[in-house]
């Protein structure tokens, strides 16, 4: 399959990738909660597993690929009090719950095709499996590590943590959690500040509430995810993932739910995206930093110089390790701008390339072989994509050699031109997801008004009209567009 290595959060080091069941492999990742707009730093999670679902793939693993929908409302407290979100946005937007949870579940599903996301293979939702959560916490209550009271469920961490460890993906402290709760209010029901909710009793004005053994209510947040995964992937399972903001408590307590239930650990390897930020800080309203992924692509945010588009934006993620802080400046967004035509453009003229071998350059051969080696090599150290792009970068750099040339690459093998075409385009497409964006009605338009321009600067160099000739190419360049001569023809490029 690959040689791949991955750095799991639970061990805190980096190991050799070995799923449970090759070439089978459970993936799950937690989605979005659908009561708002999805922002961007859930963009840049959803993108980095996209890419990891990608490139598993693409090493030939048939993979399960679970990415769940919080439709059942959680809660604002992370010990599970609190206010529900979904139907304090309901009763603002004057909707029905379910109709605030197929709005903004659209606008997911559009925001994910927007950056060119594949599909998960399974997306089950919360309020679908509200028997499957309501079953494991009547299997948690008679396992001992969870106790009803008032109509509600609650998870007891000091009885979990007597058997086996609570912390052990955060490295929190069960004391400290203690001293960190001892003073919050609404305790009174709960045997210890820290435990949380698996289920919570409705009062009579909740709307989304569901009958159980306990009365009407409805589930924890951290139950969902243990429940679901459970149902599609086993009592254990490959690879877990998410945004590092819930490594605690979120995925913590579901390590505790599940080994409460089947008193083994549910996952293998434990992988965290880590934050964005924008200008140097974290991207919050209250800063006026915090910029929905369609403001960055239409440009209406006063903070952009203009609009950047989908795949700029996703190149400028994948630019940066999946579990690495990113900024992003304006500055970063011109420079992938610029980064992602240089590599849709060396794709173009790879494909106009042809082979008619003179003498082989070894050099450039064993280069061209390396940095193709150098592509899965960076993909398989922890799925580092800025590697991977900086291969990608010098081997744009030759096949631009070999296009200014006269299309020849004759200065490599065909064996070569076929691995460097193949792995091109391979790595630029299938992994990181990245496409052609520019409308073909457009590019046909432009193409045609290029052409003219070409043809009229031709005839100038023709009369030796070098006034002519220079203008056209010197105004073209502070536009954007990049006039190429080679020994059979002139094009261009949008640089």
């Amino acid at each position: 399959m690959s040689d791949l290595h991955i750095y799991n959060s639970l061990s805190r080091k980096k190991e050799k990738f070995e799923p449970l069941h090759p070439p089978f492999l459970g993936l799950y990742v937690c989605g979005p909660t659908v009561y708002n707009d999805v922002h961007l730093g859930n963009v840049r999670t959803f993108t980095s597993f996209d890419m990891i679902y990608r490139y598993l793939v693409y090493c030939g693993y048939q993979v399960r690929y679970v990415r769940n929908i919080t439709d059942a409302g959680h809660l604002t407290n992370e010990r599970g009090e609190g206010v529900n979100r979904m139907e304090s946005q309901a009763k603002l937007e004057s909707l029905e719950p379910m109709e605030v949870v197929q709005k903004y579940t659209v606008g997911f599903h559009d925001v994910c095709k927007l950056f060119n996301m594949l599909p998960p293979t399974i997306e089950p939702t919360a309020t679908g499996h509200i028997i499957e959560q309501i079953d494991m916490a009547q299997k948690l209550i008679e396992n001992g590590f969870a106790y009803a009271i008032n109509g509600s469920v609650y998870f007891d961490v000091r009885a979990y943590n007597e058997q086996h460890k609570y912390g052990i993906l955060s490295g929190r402290n069960i004391d400290e959690l203690m001293e960190g709760y001892r003073d919050l209010d609404g305790q009174e029901e709960k045997r210890n500040a820290i435990d949380f909710a698996l289920w919570k009793k409705a009062s009579p004005a909740h709307i989304m509430k569901w009958k159980s053994p306990w009365g009407e209510g409805f589930p924890g947040w951290h139950l969902e995810c243990s429940a679901m995964s459970t149902k599609y992937l086993g009592q254990q399972f490959d690879i877990h993932g998410g945004g590092m903001d819930l490594k605690f408590p979120h995925h913590e307590c579901e390590i505790a739910q599940n080994v409460g239930v089947c008193n083994h650990q549910p996952v293998r390897y434990w992988m965290h995206g880590n934050m964005l930020n924008f200008n140097g800080q974290k991207m919050s309203k209250s800063l006026g930093n915090s910029i929905l992924p369609i403001e960055l692509v239409t440009g209406n945010h006063p903070l952009l110089d203009k609009a950047y588009s989908p795949m700029t934006v996703r190149f400028l993620f994948m630019q940066s390790h999946y579990s690495s802080e990113l900024d992003i400046n304006i500055k970063g967004l011109q420079d992938a701008e610029k980064g992602l035509r240089k590599l849709l453009n060396a794709v173009k003229y790879l494909t106009a390339l042809n082979q008619d071998t003179i003498a082989i350059d070894e050099k450039t051969e064993k280069d061209i072989i390396e940095l193709c080696s150098a592509c899965k090599e960076s993909m398989d150290d922890d799925f580092n994509t800025a590697k991977l792009i900086a291969a990608l970068y010098e081997l744009a750099t030759h096949i631009n050699v070999f296009y200014n040339e006269g299309k020849q690459a004759n200065k490599i093998s065909e064996a070569t031109r076929t691995l460097l075409q193949q792995t091109f385009a391979t790595y630029v497409f299938d992994v990181l997801g990245l496409k052609e964006e520019s409308a073909a009605a457009d590019n046909t338009v432009l193409d045609k008004v290029m052409q003219l321009v070409i043809d009229i600067r031709k005839q100038s160099r023709e009369n030796k009209d070098w006034a002519t000739s220079d203008k056209i190419r010197d105004t073209l360049k502070d536009a954007g567009i990049v006039i190429k001569d080679s020994k059979d023809e002139t094009s261009y490029e949008i640089s």
